[in-house]
């Protein structure tokens, strides 16, 4: 039955009319999709949020839009800076600058503080105490979209272009005797970040197409063959974009640039490597047989398997993100899952197909040829053909030396693992978004400014809301006590329900700093403490902390939340299918194993070049749990390719012949496939975003190491020691193991 359904999908894909049936297909499929549905880039949703509506500062901004409308604006902060001091004749351009924003205001501006309206004297007040910096907050209407606040965030430039005789938009603060001008706050930080974003998409193409076709050309010195990777993939994101685009214009998913930068990636790294797992196998069979389509039908039967269950094994690992309360990493899970899915149903089918077209065309120009194509091409040409020789590659040599020194080979890969996954606990986290900014971008300049020459908290108060119920309480007496307080303001009243009282706390510290983070537990207990003393019942109920830095709080322990749900589940499933494909316990667990090790070892050893060698003072929270889908889904992707191999050939050959086998099959396309997934990722560190500079790093650590460490040192060394145990509880496969060793 098996043979049955495994030559009728042979013949589907790869046989004399249905190989142009599939082509035919995938082509009409991607046309229509791209002519019918919009792409996925034109439905971004860059105000997407990542907290849920339950977290304390979400809360927090849900009463404060009730209560304190007016504080629900996204507010933009015009830093104005010179570092000789401000001239009574750039407070005069300052405020006539005001005065056109207060009179024509861009779209969506709601308001502006009118510094025309002040004498000069009072201007210099709002001057930083060495008098070198004015801030002039505007804030933009409630719900206003980035693209507005983009506009007008352009507007305020081109402004100031016409009313100050030197541009201060293009004046550097290092320059002493100019006015210079960023604008900062959330409307400027957030501006920054999406033209960041939006500038490397094409680059990150780009360069991502670059790199595998590079790469392609080195391993396998044939243009044809590495277009054909790319030509699958081409196509498969043909159907992907439009597909994303539409389900995310029906509301389904919300899809933001962070996460199609990723899958991008993802799709032409993994993508390839699935490929190549076919493309080795074709290579190998069309060495033993002439007929192009039989070869493929062979080779169909033989990697097909593997990269289902690889595939099925990325697919539900990344599915498992949809159990993420945080927003960012939530909005993975569709992208990414039906990425790699639609890309594994392309390389069962359309790969095979494009292959049984070009055929050995496809090597151009190293053909590979059967023995008897080879005796009558030399017979031709008039050319006696060399006899054949033994020739030991590398991967035969490293088999064998596996299984003569198996314990050296475990020991020595775990000790380097290890040493490295020590590092790990030693990572320093951060959830402080502007720190992952590059340093001259506008608005971290701004921010930079602001925190050198006034009170840094001044940028991102914290938002103290409690709840009285007509009680006098001394909320604001007990928080100005504090050592970290630099202000607080009095309190204002809420619009609807008047035993609301809300105040604007300044710390005294960087608002986006883990010290300052770390200050929002205490403030909750604080305020809590002052509603007790009035005599307030479930106090925890009357309290509310908003803002950034409770926000980069509610973040920390949201995305703790969900690694221990996601990570747990996510080596759940790959278990689970571990199990059904291999029928070993023993396998299941040191397959999980060393790819857990190896993960840790990413992490430490990503550690250690970012921070020793680079300065990076922290990493993103959250960049740990992105890695470990990826490096322990793909990751495992490799020791199933090869186990998978070690497997079959363990069914008629002695288990160490098996594994010498295996690993010499299996090493090279790994190898390949290893170093292409890799330099996909690497590509995200030419990026200027930081988290993703950090994420690319350490996810291509991960695949180097499960590529040139785990696949073909730990692995096959911890299965050779084993032995027959390696297999347990399959008895079959056991006295499969005994029978062929025994002969």
């Amino acid at each position: 039955m098996e043979k049955q359904w495994v030559k009728r999908y042979g013949n589907a894909v790869s046989g004399k009319k249905g190989r142009w049936i599939v082509l035919f297909f995938w082509l009409l499929l991607a046309v229509v999709l791209n002519g019918t549905l919009p792409q996925a880039n034109s439905q971004k949703n860059e105000m997407a949020s990542n907290l849920d509506s339950s977290t304390p500062s979400q809360q927090a901004k849900i009463v404060a839009e009730q209560e304190f409308p007016s504080t629900s604006g996204t507010p933009a902060l015009l830093t104005w800076y010179k570092a000789t001091g401000m001239t009574e004749e750039d407070l005069t351009l300052i405020q006539k600058y005001s005065k056109e924003l207060d009179q024509n205001p861009v779209d969506s501006q709601d308001s502006v503080i009118p510094f025309y309206q002040l004498p000069l004297p009072a201007l210099k007040q709002q001057l930083s105490e060495d008098g070198t910096t004015l801030i002039l907050p505007v804030t933009f209407k409630k719900d206003t979209d980035k693209e507005k606040i983009a506009d007008g965030l352009s507007a305020f430039k081109e402004k100031a272009t016409t009313i100050f005789p030197q541009d201060p938009n293009k004046a550097k603060i290092s320059d002493k005797d100019q006015l210079v001008l960023r604008i900062t706050g959330p409307a400027g930080i957030s501006t920054d970040a999406t033209a960041l974003f939006s500038q490397g998409d094409l680059s990150l193409l780009f360069g991502t197409v670059a790199i595998v076709l590079v790469l392609l050309l080195l391993i396998y010195r044939s243009p044809v063959l590495a277009l054909i990777p790319l030509l699958g993939v081409g196509i498969a994101y043909g159907i992907i974009s439009p597909i994303l685009g539409s389900i995310a214009k029906e509301g389904w998913v919300e899809l933001d640039s962070q996460a199609l930068s990723i899958m991008t990636v993802l799709l032409f790294g993994a993508g390839t490597d699935y490929c190549l797992f076919l493309i080795s196998r074709f290579r190998s069979n069309l060495l033993e047989e002439k007929d192009k389509l039989t070869a493929m039908k062979l080779s169909l039967k033989g990697a097909s398997g593997a990269i289902a269950m690889s595939g099925l094994t990325v697919v539900f690992s990344l599915l498992v993100l949809l159990l993420s309360k945080y927003g960012a990493i939530h909005r993975f899970a569709i992208p990414f899952s039906l990425s790699i899915l639609i890309m594994m149903a392309a390389s069962l089918t359309l790969i095979p197909a494009l292959l049984s077209i070009f055929g050995r065309a496809s090597f151009y120009p190293f053909l590979p040829r059967t023995r008897a194509m080879q005796e009558e091409r030399a017979k031709r040409k008039g050319k006696t053909l060399q006899p054949l020789k033994n020739k030991k590659g590398f991967g035969s040599r490293l088999g064998n030396l596996i299984v003569k020194k198996p314990l050296l080979l475990m020991i020595v890969p775990l000790l380097f693992l290890g040493i490295f996954a020590f590092f790990s606990s030693k990572i320093v986290y951060t959830y402080d978004t502007l720190s992952s900014f590059p340093k001259d971008m506008p608005s971290r300049e701004g921010f930079h400014i602001i925190s050198e020459h006034f009170n840094p908290g001044e940028l991102a108060p914290v938002l103290v809301i409690v709840q009285t119920n007509g009680k006098s309480s001394p909320v604001k007496e007990n928080l100005e006590k504090l050592a970290y307080v630099e202000l607080v303001s009095e309190g204002k009243q809420g619009a609807n329900n008047k035993n609301i009282t809300s105040y604007n706390l300044e710390m005294n510290v960087n608002p986006y700093s883990n010290k300052a983070m770390s200050h929002i537990p205490e403030l909750r207990k604080n305020v809590e403490n002052s509603l007790e003393q009035a005599g307030i019942a479930n106090v925890a109920d009357h309290v509310w902390i908003g803002g950034l830095t409770a926000e980069q709080y509610d973040t920390k322990q949201t995305t703790s939340q969900d690694s221990n749900i996601i990570i747990p589940i996510v080596i759940s499933i790959i278990a689970v299918l571990l199990l059904v494909y291999l029928r070993s316990i023993t396998a299941t667990v040191y397959l999980i194993g060393t790819v857990l090790l190896s993960y840790f070892s990413a992490l430490g050893l990503g550690w250690v070049l970012l921070h020793y060698l680079f300065g990076v003072e922290a990493i993103q929270g959250f960049i740990p749990l992105y890695a470990f889908v990826f490096i322990v889904a793909l990751g495992e992707d490799y020791n199933i390719f090869m186990i998978s191999s070690i497997w079959k050939k363990s069914r008629h050959l002695p288990l160490l012949q098996a594994i010498k086998e295996g690993v010499a099959e299996s090493g090279s396309v790994i190898t390949s496939a290893g170093l292409i997934l890799a330099g996909t990722f690497a590509i995200l560190t030419t990026l200027p975003i930081q988290v993703l500079v950090h994420f690319g790093t350490i996810t291509a650590i991960g695949v180097i190491l499960d590529t040139f460490i785990v696949r073909p040192l730990l692995v096959p060394s911890i299965t050779v020691l084993l032995g027959k145990w390696a297999f347990w509880p399959s008895k079959k496969h056991i006295s499969a193991v005994k029978r062929n060793t025994a002969n």
